[in-house]
């Protein structure tokens, strides 16, 4: 799949990197709730065709493709990305790689054991590394490295250009332990997620100062301890080649090279029908082909699909008719159009010839889409309209849309910190509420968003009442008599004077003739919203309007967004409403400190507040005819969505979250932007109301969850100090509750406190997870060991031929 809206860099060191709903239940439907409850989900298998490596070939080359050329092989700088992941995963040590659970599991290539030995005074770790292990210049892996990493980490020196270092900080130090192969690591406070250090574990020549590691990494590693090592960088070719690294310890590798190879997400079924990949990630529509060439098989029968393909009987009449009339010049032209259709069709049925040996494998990618609603300011700053956003969606509709069509598990996510299969998973969304249109509207009115709000004028709130101001304008007018303005005042208090004495059969009249005019004026409106705003046309209507950013004169190419924090105070109504939805998140979540019922809560039906605050208005109509407004402005939020050829599944959930807001009177100015531009111009920079991104998972949501959800700090100069919570959305009891999980040692106590954490972060409502992220990927049908791996990371060494003719075969060969 496209990694469009997934930050760069998207590897465990750095969650840094993204990779693409509000309300809360009532006191009974918290009944069955406890805290030590987890959810037995399993996740989605890995597809990687496994073999016994008795059955897979030594030798041969596998080319796999990647998006783009790595910027560096340091994968602790700010710009590592996907392709430094997958590199340095053949090349590096990875002390405990995640499992097919994705969980941490100790990696015996260079760990003989690596545990708890101390927790008071301070937590001591003490690993034990594989005697065998040696890097490729032949000194053993050791002490030393450990702490030349540990000291470019650790934050104290900023010659060192790191991107995070997270659990780094919280070392006192290291040392050697009773031999050269034990390191003895001592922590100045207790650090959870202790197995997440060291991977990958550089040696010292990299990390030892920072000229090494800011430079030494970048296109180069002289020294690996890894299956494959790096023969070379060619940019040119957009290649980086690893080979078998003669000083492998391990299980020989099978493969005699590895070639990474840059294949823009476009050009990848081409690339794959030439031969010249034989692994690479790809979209739906790839799929399809594949699938169409496995169906079709060799039977010989003409394509129904493809160039020419929907051509009628009658229009390929009229087309040979043309190309052989007297008309000299409109035959030229046919001729020329039938010619290039044939080559067309030639072309596109010897790609599907050569598709037929590629299989697509496909799991669930260890990430998940988001809809991400930006509280830094506008009306997403009130947080009861953020929960309206999410009680309008319909999350199994949307996870239903990408997942099912793939023959996928199609199920919303219940979790910002842990995806489904993974320890501590609990499904956390019960703090907010399930889709519910009559409870969105609700929350809407009550934050003050109405029908005919639009038209209303902004409140004064100048001192001073309205009498008052009339006088002063009166008085004003006496005093200038003379002039224009006065006369027009004067005109006007006379008007006024001349009201009060109207007789009480003219106010009578007065007020049925207004009466009938405004019925007059909502029936024209009624109808001129039916004309306007089909369910049906909606979203034909919006893509008519879909524009890139930069082009002028186009619509809400408005002024960005300003950088200072706006804050609105809540009410009486939200403030009770929020206490009642924090209470429920503890519910959910097991705080029985903030889940504690009141004899309000036990009101008939449920806690006063659970969904809108007592005394709001009713409901709109359920189906709202065009988008509220409140002082004089409409209820409209930019949806910026990527505008690449790889990220049309993502707009098409754009587009049916449009709908489905549309329905609450939530309008939506859908913005289509540049992919190389989406992340960092619009998604970081704060620029947007709406987005749709990307988060990968991680097995230690307690260091890598923190600064995602991280309050923002205002700096300054009024700027926020977001970390990498892109929504501007956190609470400081969020906060403490990761603080508290990163030093818990004990690990079932840890999850309860993520899963609390978890509880309170739906109940913000700036992010709303949506569904996991598809992994579809073709894979050459020979190769085994290779595929979709779901969480689990690569065993380099283990992929190979399982075919003994295929393993000598060249890199680039035709199918």
């Amino acid at each position: 799949m496209s990694h469009v809206g997934v930050p760069r860099g998207t590897v465990r060191k750095r969650r840094s990197l993204a990779l693409l709903t509000a309300g809360v239940l009532t006191i009974p439907a918290l009944a069955g709730c406890s805290s030590d409850s987890e959810e037995t989900s399993r996740a989605v298998p890995q597809d990687i065709a496994p073999a016994a490596r008795d059955r897979v070939a030594d030798g041969s080359t596998v080319n796999w493709a990647v998006d783009a050329m790595p910027t560096t092989l340091n994968a602790f700088q700010a710009d590592a990305d996907s392709a430094t992941t997958k590199i340095t995963g053949a090349l590096l040590p990875t002390l405990f790689p995640m499992d097919a659970a994705g969980h941490p599991k100790l990696n015996p290539d260079y760990l003989e054991s690596a545990k708890i030995i101390e927790r008071e005074p301070k937590q001591v770790v003490l690993y034990k590394l594989n005697q065998q292990a040696v890097w490729s210049d032949g000194r053993e892996i050791g002490a030393p490295d450990f702490v030349a990493q540990w000291r470019a980490l650790s934050g104290k020196d900023s010659a060192f250009w790191t991107a995070r270092n997270a659990g780094y900080e919280r070392i006192e130090k290291i040392e050697r332990g009773s031999d050269d192969l034990q390191v003895r690591v001592t922590f100045a406070k207790p650090y959870a997620d202790w197995r997440s250090l060291f991977s990958p574990l550089y040696p010292k020549e990299i990390t030892g100062s920072p000229e090494t590691f800011n430079d030494g990494a970048r296109t180069a590693l002289k020294n690996t301890a890894g299956p494959f090592q790096l023969k070379g960088v060619d940019k040119a070719k957009g290649t980086v080649t690893l080979v078998r690294s003669p000083r492998w310890w391990g299980e020989k590798a099978k493969l005699d090279s590895l070639v990474f190879r840059v294949v823009a997400p476009k050009d990848r079924t081409k690339a794959l029908a030439d031969g010249t990949v034989h692994v690479t990630d790809i979209d739906a529509a790839t799929a399809d082909r594949i699938a169409l060439a496995l169906r079709d098989g060799s039977g010989g029968q003409p394509l129904t699909h493809g160039p020419g393909a929907d051509l009628t009987p009658a229009a390929a009449l009229r087309s040979w008719a043309l190309a052989h009339g007297s008309d000299e010049k409109q035959a030229e032209i046919a001729q020329a159009a039938r010619e290039a259709n044939r080559k067309a069709v030639i072309a596109y049925g010897a790609e599907q010839k050569a598709l037929r040996g590629y299989a697509v494998r496909k799991s669930l990618e260890p990430a998940y889409t988001q809809l991400a609603l930006n509280g830094e300011s506008g009306p997403l700053a009130d947080d009861r309209v953020r929960r309206a956003v999410a009680r309008a969606l319909d999350r199994q509709e949307l996870a239903e849309t990408v997942l099912k069509p793939l023959g996928l598990p199609a199920k919303p996510l219940g979790s910002h910190l842990a995806l489904a299969g993974q320890p501590g998973y609990k499904d956390g969304s019960g703090a907010l509420g399930d889709q519910n249109t009559k409870e969105a509207q609700a929350l809407l009115a009550d934050a003050g968003w109405t029908q005919g709000g639009a038209a209303e004028k902004p409140k004064d709130t100048k001192a001073g009442s309205e009498a008052e101001k009339k006088d002063a304008e009166k008085k004003e007018g006496e005093e200038k008599a003379g002039t224009t303005e006065k006369a027009e005042k004067a005109d006007k208090a006379d008007a006024d004077e001349k009201k009060t004495d109207k007789t009480e059969a003219e106010e009578k009249a007065e007020k049925k003739a207004e009466e009938k005019a405004d019925k007059d004026a909502d029936e024209d409106a009624e109808k001129a919203d039916r004309a306007a705003a089909g369910s049906d046309e909606s979203a034909a209507s919006r893509a008519e309007g879909l524009y890139i950013v930069g082009q002028d004169d186009k619509p809400g190419a408005g002024p960005a967004r300003s950088a200072a924090t706006h804050v609105l105070a809540p009410s009486r109504d939200a403030a009770a409403q929020s206490i009642a939805l924090l209470r429920q998140a503890g519910a959910v979540s097991g705080d029985s400190a903030a889940a504690k019922v009141t004899a309000q809560d036990k009101q008939p039906g449920g806690a006063a507040g659970a969904y809108a605050p007592v005394g709001t208005a009713a409901p709109a109509p359920a189906s709202v005819k065009g988008p509220l407004g409140k002082d004089g402005k409409t209820l409209t939020l930019r949806f910026v969505l990527p505008s690449g050829p790889g990220s049309q599944s993502l707009r098409g959930v754009g587009d049916r979250i449009a709908v489905m807001l549309e329905k609450i009177g939530i309008g939506t100015e859908i913005t289509k932007v540049p992919d190389e531009s989406y992340f960092k111009d619009h998604i970081a920079s704060g620029d947007y109301d709406l987005a749709l991104y990307s988060w990968p998972a991680t097995a230690y949501p307690a260091t890598d969850g923190r600064p995602i959800y991280a309050k923002p700090e205002p700096a300054t100069d009024g700027s926020l100090l977001v970390e990498q919570n892109y929504t501007r959305v956190g609470t400081d009891h969020i906060d403490q509750l990761f603080d508290q999980a990163v030093a818990e040692l004990d690990e079932k106590a840890s999850r309860e406190l993520l899963k609390q954490a978890d509880a309170r972060i739906w109940a913000a409502a700036g992010s709303i997870p949506l569904f996991q992220r598809p992994q579809l990927v073709a894979v050459d049908k020979k190769l085994s060991n290779v595929g979709a791996f779901g969480f689990a990371a690569p065993r380099y060494q283990d992929i190979g031929f399982t075919d003994r003719q295929a393993a000598g075969s060249p890199a680039d060969r035709k199918k």
